[in-house]
């Protein structure tokens, strides 16, 4: 006999889904009882005990909420690399305490492994952070707990959104950027992904490129990972690529300090030979040298909001659904710098 039984054992064993092993254990949704005397019998045989959460298990509420952080490649730290999700995810934390409860945070995809975590720990709702692919999804609404997405496009009627219109905002910082007379505009992108966060910030730089009479070129797009070292390697490639880009519009702030570090290694001066806009509005980009000019989003209003949104469904199961869109603000500091058109020059 094995020393320890899992929910997943069990299911086998019966000859049903995990989810129905949860919902035998919990009481929350009405199983038959042939089933539910057929999975308390290997429950019995096996000795199957659910440490951690047999309180919560035996039909009370965990207090455990599930947080998901995006594994962006293979071995990523993303959460650590990006102060962006150090910030969201301390808000996170901290309303969630507040209101009584307790976080598991899990750096992973959503796949069927998570799906079993949340049937295992018994979470009481999850805070899905990023886009993932949709073919979990339905098993997810199966398990009936409470799900808010952050940061995610997709597709659903059944899971409460909290986000900003990226595309809008990367438009206004590209649009901000050619106001300021430059022409030859690039752009600095983590992976650009069906329905993800990275596509709809390009959507809005072709956007603005558009509205402004600038023709798209796919040359001045540059993709690496949302990461400082990335930022410097794309530093790097675009001085050796010597296309005259004046400006740079990244999708994140730290490809943006990425950046200011990769020119400066490469003797280019931030802003006078070329300038950088960044996206996040992270503290750090207060005290950069130049001050860098960013797009602003609420980051933590968007933790505080997921969790009071979440708490709220754990309390009122039968809530409708709510998607909200915050609001973004421009950040002028230094590292944008006004040029003169060719016209201006020659007069």
């Amino acid at each position: 006999m094995k020393e320890r039984y899992t929910i997943r054992d069990v299911a086998a064993l019966a000859g049903v889904s995990n989810a129905t092993v949860s919902y035998v254990l919990s009481g929350k949704k009405k199983i038959s009882e042939e089933t539910r005397q057929r999975v308390l019998k290997v429950i019995e045989e096996t000795g199957f005990v659910p440490d951690m959460n047999a309180r919560g298990l035996s039909g009370k509420d965990t207090r455990l909420i599930g947080i998901v952080i995006p594994q962006t490649e293979p071995g990523s730290q993303l959460m650590f690399h990006n102060t962006f999700y150090s910030q969201l995810l301390g808000s996170i934390e901290f309303a969630t305490r507040r209101r009584g409860y307790h976080v598991l945070i899990s750096a992973t995809d959503m796949t069927e492994d998570y799906l079993n975590l949340i049937q295992e720990r018994n979470l009481a709702g999850v805070i899905i952070v990023g886009t993932y692919e949709s073919r979990f999804w339905a098993q997810l609404k199966e398990l009936e707990v409470p799900v808010v997405l952050v940061d995610s496009y997709c597709k659903n009627d059944w899971f409460h959104g909290i986000r900003i219109d990226d595309e809008y905002a990367c438009f206004m910082g590209t649009d901000y950027v050619i106001r300021k007379g430059h022409r030859r505009v690039a752009f600095a992108s983590g992976s650009i992904k069906e329905d993800g966060v990275m596509q709809k910030r390009f959507l809005g730089y072709r956007k603005a490129l558009e509205k402004n009479g600038i023709d798209y070129e796919p040359d001045l797009v540059f993709e690496d990972v949302v990461a400082y070292e990335s930022g410097v390697r794309i530093a790097e490639r675009i001085v050796q690529a010597d296309l005259g880009i004046t400006a740079v519009v990244a999708t994140a702030d730290i490809l943006a300090i990425g950046l200011l570090s990769g020119f400066y290694r490469m003797g280019v001066s931030v802003p006078e030979e070329i300038s950088i806009m960044g996206f996040d509005g992270l503290n750090e980009t207060e005290y950069t040298t130049p001050g860098l000019t960013t797009i602003r989003q609420p980051i933590s209003a968007k933790g505080e909001l997921a969790v009071d949104l979440l708490i709220e469904n754990i309390e009122n199961p039968n809530m409708k659904r709510v998607d909200k869109v915050l609001p973004v603000d421009l950040i002028e500091r230094r590292s944008v710098k006004q040029v003169r058109s060719e016209e201006e020059r020659q007069e």
